[in-house]
């Protein structure tokens, strides 16, 4: 068993855009288990900031299915969609600092002027920043990178590295509609709410430093990060809405989590198959171990 420590504090951050699934169920275990595990707390955060993606009633659904599987977290929902002086006032800190600056640039017009690309496609080749844009036109704001390595230590990854200049480019950190971007309101949240420990799927593993240079920007601190693997099906494709990963059910509880624990490579003994939802998760805590946390997985998981 692991030292209690009552400084960690973890989340679970699901996105209201569907029911949830396996692909997620995984993600919620890892941090749920590290958390306990650690004797500390464990926080659920709704982000729903993207409206046009978000699916009427997902986040109750969500929390239905979290309570149905035996999770218990600390402390009130939050939910990005109230948040936004906040990040507001985040958005008005990198201002004064000068390392923001406003864009009114489409997709189209970036990609036809893109002189390299990245991870994530074209690099935005600073167009409004040597050219401003006129005033009291909506624009998105992005922030400007350095040509550095921003280096950190994933526990389960490894050491990453990613240069954000050449790799990322300026990226937006409030978009043209007025919404606030991922990178900007998740760095805020885990901020305010005191997160130490970040456990989520290895496809925000790109994201991470984006987050810890402006985590550096804001005067933040870094909490630790561990990305877990991504639950594919069987073409090979993440599980998610736009996949069409079905909804967990309720009366599969026990063996669901058995399976995830599984699938982060904790090994329960068979005979946990059958056991009782509450017998699987004090298994689960009481044995749980990040470093056995394999990195990817190959084979495809349906779920």
């Amino acid at each position: 068993m692991h030292s209690p420590s009552t400084s960690y504090v973890g989340r679970f951050a699901p996105s209201p855009t569907g029911p949830l699934h396996f692909g997620s169920l995984i993600a919620a275990v890892a941090s749920y288990c590290d958390a306990k595990a650690n004797g500390g707390k464990w926080l659920v955060r709704m982000e729903d900031l993207d409206k046009p993606r978000e699916m009427q009633g997902a986040a109750s659904l969500i929390l239905s299915a979290l309570q149905a599987y035996g999770f218990e977290w600390d402390g009130k929902i939050v939910y990005q969609s109230q948040r936004a002086d906040l990040y507001e006032d985040a958005l008005q800190t990198l201002k004064n600092q000068g390392v923001i600056y406003p864009c009114t640039c489409s997709r189209k017009e970036i990609v036809d002027s893109a002189t390299s690309s990245g991870i994530e496609g074209a690099i935005y080749p600073r167009t409004c920043l040597a050219h401003a844009p006129e005033a009291n036109i909506h624009a998105a704001f992005r922030a400007m990178v350095l040509d550095e390595n921003i280096t950190f230590f994933d526990a389960i990854q490894g050491e990453i590295t990613q240069n954000l200049a050449r790799d990322i480019g300026d990226f937006v950190v409030k978009r043209a509609d007025g919404l606030f971007a991922y990178q900007l309101a998740v760095v805020v949240d885990d901020a305010e709410q005191g997160v130490t420990h970040v456990v989520r799927g290895a496809d925000l593993l790109d994201s991470t430093p984006r987050q810890i240079y402006l985590q550096r920007l804001l005067a933040y601190p870094t909490p630790h990060y561990a990305h877990v693997p991504v639950a594919v099906n069987a073409n090979g494709e993440k599980l998610s809405k736009q996949t069409l990963a079905k909804a967990i059910k309720p009366e599969a509880a026990p063996s669901l989590v058995f399976e995830a624990l599984n699938f982060l490579g904790q090994q329960p003994p068979a005979e946990m198959k059958n056991a009782t939802l509450d017998e699987v998760w004090r298994w689960a805590i009481a044995n749980w171990e990040l470093s056995n946390v394999p990195k990817n997985r190959t084979l495809p998981q349906v779920g």
